[in-house]
C-alpha cells in the first residue's frame, strides 16, 4: 500500500473520531483559562489539536506516541547511516506507522519526482541584496511559488470540503521536497560567492542537502538527525501555530509556510540556537587558558548569573527535564567530537548548570533545551555562519508542520479565531474599579 493510501486509510479512521467530539463532547470544559493566560499569549491553554507530536513535561517531544530514542530505534535505517531517511520519517509523522524499507525507498524515490526548483525561484534569490538575511530570503523562495500550488487551482476549480486533504498532500510533499536545494542554493549563493555544487540524485533528502552545503560525512548524518529532532513540537510553538493559523484561512502550504518562516525568524524562536552558540563562545574566550573544569565553569556560571545575566539554552516553556532533544545531539558530539574544545566547555556547562540555577533559585527550568547543544554542531563541520542556522530550523520544521495542516484539511478543521476581550473587560472580571 502507497503512503497516500495509507494515509487515506487513517483521514477515514479518524474523520468520524473528530466528528463525535465535535457533536457529542464540544461542552466538556478542558482546563480554566484564567486573566493570566489571557494577556500572557494564552500560555498552557489547551484549544489546539495535533496528533502528530505531543510535548511531554517529562519526557520530553513524542512523535506519533514514540519517544525521540524509540523514533530513532523504530524507522528504518537509511543504508550506509546510523539514521533514518526524512522521507521515512515523514511517511511516519503523516500515518503514524512506522514504514518498511521497500515503503521508505519509495518516499525517497517519489520524492526525487518532485525535488526540482523553478529557475524563476533562483532568479528571485539573485535579485535580493546579497545582505539579506538568509530566512528573509527562505522564505522569499517558499513565497514566490505560491504560484505552483495544486490547491489553489483546484479550489478555485471547486471541490468537495472532503476532499481538500488531496491536493494540501500534494502541495506539502512537492513543497518539503525542495527545500534542502532551496537552503543549500542560498547557503552557497550568499556565503560561497554562489558556487552552487549540483545536486546528487542518487542521495536522499538529508544526503543531498549535505552534499549539495559541500560537507563531506557524517555531515549526512547530522542533517538527519537535526530534520528530524526539529521537526515538530506541538502546534502552540510560535512558527506551528502561525503555519496551522495561516492555513485554518484555507491558504495553501507555499502561504502557511512561509508565514511561520518568518515567525521562526524571531530572537524568542528560532533564533535562540544562534543567540546560545555566541554567548557559549564568548563564556568561553572569557574562561582564556583555563581548563573547563567543573569549579571554573561553576565561578564563570556564578559570575554571569550576579551580573544579572542568564544562561542562554537552559530553561523551557514546557519541559521540566533535559531536553531529549538536546540528549540526542549530546550523544552524537560524544561520539565523534569528544575531545572538540567548544563541545567540552558545553558539555560541562550541562554537568554544572542545572546545580547553579537551582541554588540561584530563579529558573523555572534550570535543565538544557536543544539550543544550548545544535550550534556546536554546525560550527565543527565548517558551517559557521550564524544567520543560516534558522533555515535548518526552517527546513526540520516544516516536515512536522506540512503534515499537520494536511491532516487540518482532512479533518475539516474551521478558521481559527480566537474572542478577544477589553482590558476593561478584564478588570470587570477581576472586580477592579
Amino acid at each position: 500500500m502507497s503512503l497516500k493510501d495509507t494515509l487515506l486509510k487513517k483521514i477515514e479512521e479518524q474523520r468520524p473520531r473528530t466528528t463525535r467530539l465535535l457533536k457529542e463532547y464540544a461542552d466538556v470544559k478542558v482546563g480554566e483559562v484564567n486573566i493570566g493566560q489571557v494577556i500572557g499569549g494564552a500560555r498552557a491553554v489547551r484549544c489546539l489539536v495535533t496528533d502528530t507530536s505531543y510535548l511531554d513535561p517529562n519526557e520530553g517531544i513524542r512523535f506519533r506516541g514514540k519517544t525521540i530514542p524509540e523514533t530513532f530505534e523504530a524507522l528504518p535505517k537509511y543504508p550506509g547511516s546510523n539514521y533514518a531517511s526524512v522521507e521515512a520519517f515523514w511517511w511516519f509523522i503523516l500515518t503514524g506507522e512506522v514504514p518498511t524499507e521497500e515503503q521508505a525507498a519509495e518516499v525517497i524515490a517519489d520524492f526525487k519526482t518532485r525535488c526540482e526548483v523553478p529557475d524563476y525561484v533562483h532568479d528571485v534569490l539573485r535579485a535580493m541584496p546579497r545582505d539579506s538575511h538568509p530566512m528573509a530570503m527562505f522564505s522569499t523562495a517558499i513565497n514566490v511559488m505560491q504560484k505552483e500550488s495544486i490547491f489553489a487551482r483546484k479550489y478555485n476549480e471547486g471541490m468537495g470540503k472532503m476532499d481538500y486533504w488531496d491536493p494540501m498532500y500534494e502541495d506539502a510533499t512537492n513543497l518539503l521536497a525542495k527545500l534542502p536545494r532551496i537552503g543549500a542554493f542560498i547557503y552557497r549563493l550568499k556565503f560561497k560567492d554562489d558556487d552552487q555544487i549540483a545536486p546528487d540524485e542518487s542521495l536522499d533528502f538529508g544526503g543531498n542537502f549535505a552534499h549539495m552545503m559541500g560537507v563531506p560525512k557524517p555531515y549526512d548524518d547530522v542533517s538527519r538527525m537535526y530534520f528530524m529532532l526539529h521537526s515538530d513540537h506541538e502546534s502552540g510553538n510560535a512558527s506551528a501555530h502561525t503555519i496551522h493559523l495561516v492555513a485554518s484561512t484555507l491558504s495553501d502550504a507555499y502561504y502557511a509556510l512561509s508565514a511561520g518562516i518568518n515567525a521562526l525568524a524571531g530572537p524568542l524562536h528560532g533564533l535562540a540556537n544562534e543567540n546560545v552558540l555566541r554567548w557559549t563562545q564568548k563564556f568561553m574566550a572569557d574562561l582564556g587558558d583555563k581548563e573547563p573544569t567543573e569549579e571554573v565553569i561553576k565561578e564563570a556560571l556564578w559570575a554571569t548569573l550576579n551580573a544579572g545575566q542568564v544562561v542562554p539554552g537552559y530553561g523551557h516553556a514546557v519541559l521540566r527535564k533535559t531536553d531529549p532533544r538536546y540528549q540526542s545531539q549530546m550523544e552524537f558530539c560524544l561520539e565523534h567530537l569528544p575531545d572538540y574544545p567548544l563541545f567540552k566547555v558545553i558539555n560541562m556547562i550541562y554537568q554544572v548548570a542545572p546545580g547553579v540555577l537551582k541554588e540561584h533559585g530563579k529558573a523555572k527550568n534550570p535543565w538544557p533545551n536543544v539550543d544550548a547543544q545544535s550550534g556546536v554542531i554546525q560550527w565543527y563541520y565548517g558551517v559557521e555562519e550564524y544567520p543560516f542556522y534558522t533555515v535548518l530550523f526552517g527546513i526540520g520544521r516544516a516536515i512536522g508542520t506540512l503534515a499537520n495542516i494536511t491532516w487540518d484539511r482532512a479533518l475539516g478543521y474551521p478558521l481559527e479565531r480566537p474572542k478577544s476581550l477589553t482590558t476593561a473587560m478584564l478588570e470587570d472580571i477581576a472586580g477592579i474599579k
